[in-house]
């Protein structure tokens, strides 16, 4: 459940985060000069313009291979728990969460890492919980990329053996399908004697289906606006614990300016005139997983990868922005996390000109 003391659980009603500020290039495959730099004290900057700001959430990718071409776009990344603990340390009231591939890193471990952080962001840290789909990512490590059911079971009994470290007071056995663990014990517990929150991302079935029952955030891909609504309804009818309350978050990136022809100008730049293609070919590839697309899709997506590693764009000028965040947060979105082409440089259009917008239309107060 959300911590009541955190922006998570407040009463804005559409939530923002930024989204992949931890690696290069963040989410763009381009080749423009003000591509994002993801130095440290870059993301330490954005990450306090989000935190006066008063944006909800900061969330990590977790990647281990980049993108390859010429940008190799999150061919560099910071390692999201040292990551955040860092931003925690150095933020007061934004969440910031880490992002776990569970089949890399044993829970006994990973529990207490996550228990350090949540104490130094006192309640602020979220956990982002990965499966994992990247085999190139689980051949690094020398781990087997187990078929898409099996990850998933395994997730959950990760997940499972988690919450009785941080819940439980007196040792205890585990014996699974996958872990067999004895005498567990770890303390502390997590901060104010609750449980960090607990994110997942997925777009099939068995992804949602673990989110609605074991998370209490999903963040999905929108295709289209105009099936949002469906979607948002069938994530929230997949739990079987009636009385669980999921928010339903989605991932974009934001290109707006003050108006529309100048962020469509801009978009044409970042994509046509500095796109990474083969960069965008390269993670197309991986994306249909071989599968025949038809061209307008591949288009489509190829563009998406370029402008934000495939997310939903947000794009217009800035009543366009705040519109785009009504119609979702009216299909049933409680929020989303946001990529920018630079988070420092374009920071204070989403400050200045799109939040006060979003607060006229009831977004946020």
């Amino acid at each position: 459940m959300l911590r009541p003391n955190t922006r998570m659980a407040g009463a804005n009603k559409f939530k923002l985060g930024l989204f992949a500020m931890n690696c290069s290039g963040g989410m763009t495959m381009t080749k423009a000069p003000e591509r994002w730099d993801a130095s440290w004290e870059n993301n330490l900057q954005a990450a306090q313009l989000a935190d006066d700001a008063g944006l909800e959430f900061i969330l990590p990718i977790g990647r281990w291979h980049g993108y390859k071409g010429e940008t190799d776009t999150e061919g560099s990344s910071f390692e999201t728990l040292t990551w955040a603990s860092g931003l925690l340390a150095a933020t007061k009231g934004i969440s910031v969460s880490g992002t776990l591939h569970v089949a890399f890193i044993n829970p006994v471990f990973a529990a207490k890492q996550i228990v350090t952080a949540d104490h130094i962001g006192r309640g602020r840290f979220c956990l982002n919980i990965v499966s994992g789909w990247n085999k190139g990512e689980f051949d690094m490590f020398g781990v087997a990329l187990n078929d898409h059911d099996a990850r998933y079971a395994y997730t959950e009994e990760w997940v499972t053996i988690a919450k009785r470290i941080w819940k439980e007071t007196e040792p205890f056995d585990f014996r699974g399908r996958f872990f067999d663990l004895k005498g567990v014990l770890s303390k502390p517990k997590p901060w104010g004697d609750s449980e960090p929150l607990l994110i997942s991302a997925g777009n099939s079935q068995e992804g949602r289906a673990f989110a609605a029952n074991h998370a209490d955030a999903l963040f999905m891909t929108i295709v289209e606006l105009d099936t949002l609504p469906d979607e948002v309804r069938a994530v929230r009818a997949s739990t079987t614990d009636a009385s669980r309350a999921v928010g339903v978050y989605a991932s974009g990136h934001l290109i707006c300016r003050p108006t529309r022809k100048e962020a469509e100008d801009y978009y044409h730049y970042i994509v046509y005139e500095q796109g990474d293609w083969e960069a965008a070919e390269h993670a197309a590839v991986i994306r249909t997983k071989g599968r025949k697309t038809p061209f307008d899709a591949m288009k489509r997506l190829k563009e998406r990868l370029i402008s934000g590693v495939g997310t939903y764009p947000v794009l217009g000028s800035y009543d366009d922005a705040a519109e785009a965040f009504l119609r979702m947060s009216q299909a049933g979105l409680d929020g989303m996390a946001i990529g920018l082409v630079n988070y420092i440089a374009d920071f204070p259009a989403l400050r200045d000109e799109v939040l006060p917008r979003m607060q006229r239309l009831g977004l946020r107060i």
